[in-house]
């Protein structure tokens, strides 16, 4: 099926998000995949977060910031961007995750802090491919060690104590296929990517029908809240 032309406003490349649902599917990741209208909705319900709530996102509420000079600096989360772009760990148009390849998924774990569990949003998708877990695994752990100057880097730019430990627990549950999230947690769309695509597909299939929705007087929820990812 071909996109439509607003899903090239609201998704970068929406064939090969589509693509990836598929895949997901076959792979057994969620039992069904949401219509590109509905990862639409999904998606500016993250632009609604990033502006209204932009406190959730590369900030720690449980951690402090490490000791170390570059960690200090980078705290500022404007000064930190410029080089998570420069490592290219993160993908500041494509807001579903579902248009990066396995190997950029794993740098932006890496690399970019993610509050208390909310890297389960991208573990659950890198389920699909299990040898980009076990990278993250690997690199989690050589951060941990703390051996070499990548690893000491890594640790500053992810600027907040005991992230990586958190991630390679995290990592280790997903490759044996524990829940990642507590039970509070699992039906939060900002943490959970099965949460996610459960709230896409509660939203209207199209956008007729979300067009009748709302002459109904009923309205999506694509901006509502239920946590932090």
């Amino acid at each position: 099926m071909r996109p439509s032309w607003h899903a090239y406003v609201v998704l970068y490349r929406p064939r090969r998000v589509m693509a990836r649902l598929e895949e997901l599917v076959d792979v057994g990741v969620i039992p069904q995949a949401p219509t590109l209208w509905q990862i639409q909705l999904g998606v500016l319900r993250m632009w609604h977060r990033l502006v209204f709530r932009a406190d959730t996102v590369g900030t720690c509420s449980e951690h402090p910031v490490r000791s170390t000079w570059r960690a200090r600096f980078l705290r500022f989360r404007l000064l930190r961007g410029p080089f998570l772009l420069w490592e290219r760990a993160i993908a500041p148009f494509d807001h579903s995750g579902l248009a990066q390849p396995a190997w950029r998924m794993v740098r932006h774990l890496l690399c970019a802090h993610h509050d208390a569990n909310q890297f389960a949003y991208d573990l659950e998708i890198l389920k699909a491919d299990p040898w980009a877990l076990e990278e993250v695994e690997r690199g989690a752990a050589e951060v941990v060690a703390g051996r070499s100057r990548r690893a000491l880097w890594l640790a500053d730019l992810c600027v907040f104590e005991g992230y990586h430990a958190a991630l390679l627990r995290g990592v280790r549950r997903a490759r044996a296929g524990e829940a990642l999230l507590d039970p509070n947690e699992e039906d939060d769309p900002d943490i959970g990517f099965s949460a996610y695509i459960r709230w896409c597909l509660a939203q209207p299939e199209n956008p007729r029908a979300s067009w009748a929705s709302w002459r109904a007087g009923e309205t999506t929820r694509s901006t509502e809240t239920s946590g932090a990812r």
